[in-house]
């Protein structure tokens, strides 16, 4: 509580947090396209009537939000970004890095989530349009990698389809929250997969076919549930088969922790 009879000074908000909220504003609704430019230094100080300083300084704020990329020197200008889901995932990877999550945990989660993902496909009205036939597209493409003889056998195109098909589940969910949120776990867990199929790979210790078709088949399972509405079914056969496919890439160890790096090197 203040003294009666004290005066108190309320902050008032910074010009360049003020102006940089009001271009935030703009590119979040599209009035500034993705890939635009914003406008040169000179008409931006004109239109707003800030001062050269402020206006670096929001172009900053939005720079460190990932809104826009400051190009420097000559050309100047900035690019306008649309935020994105792998940003998302990339901020996701940092904050479990730092608390030291492990890739197993970050598992954990996708076992829990990704079948309501499956679940919630079974359950749209307008899944043998919008749902089936991108499933079915990932079902075939990792069908076509594990059918190439062994000698010409592409392994990071075999994992690559696979994690294509599960990305795809929460993709054609058709809720906008689970697709950012489940789908940022997605992709961290994508990125340490594939890193993980390159090293195993190049030491020939690539899982032997006979595991490529139990995932071939499960995911044919889960298909088949989603086609058919069975939301339930779609649930359990998509816990399943996590469990049992998440053991691979946890082989080698699996209490190491999440690292950011991986994600930026490979998304």
């Amino acid at each position: 509580m203040v003294p009666r009879g004290t005066t108190r000074r309320l902050r008032q908000p910074r010009v360049a947090e003020m102006v940089a909220g009001e271009l935030r504003e703009r590119i979040i609704s599209g009035e500034l396209p993705d890939g635009s430019s914003l406008p040169k230094q000179d008409e931006f100080i004109e239109e707003f009537g800030v001062s050269k300083p402020s206006a670096r300084e929001a172009f900053r704020i939005l720079e460190t939000e990932g809104l826009v990329t400051v190009q420097r020197g000559n050309v100047g200008g900035a690019i306008v970004h649309l935020p994105k889901p792998n940003a998302v995932a990339y901020t996701l990877s940092l904050v479990l890095q730092a608390r030291d999550v492990s890739l197993e945990d970050v598992g954990k989660a996708l076992q829990q989530i990704e079948p309501v993902c499956a679940a919630l496909c079974a359950g749209r009205p307008d899944r043998d349009k919008e749902v089936v036939p991108v499933l079915q597209a990932a079902h075939d493409r990792l069908s076509r990698a594990l059918s190439t003889p062994l000698s010409k056998r592409d392994e990071q195109e075999v994992t690559d389809a696979s994690r294509a098909f599960h990305e795809a589940i929460v993709e054609t969910c058709g809720n906008e929250t689970m697709i950012v949120v489940a789908g940022a776990l997605e992709t961290v867990w994508s990125a340490h997969e594939r890193s993980w199929s390159a090293r195993v790979a190049e030491a020939g210790r690539f899982p032997e076919p006979r595991l490529g078709a139990k995932a071939l088949k499960e995911h044919a399972e889960i298909l088949a549930a989603i086609m058919t509405g069975n939301s339930d079914r779609a649930a359990r056969a998509a816990r399943r088969h996590l469990a049992s496919a998440q053991l691979y890439p946890l082989s080698e160890s699996p209490d190491a922790p999440v690292k950011a790096t991986t994600l930026r090197q490979l998304v």
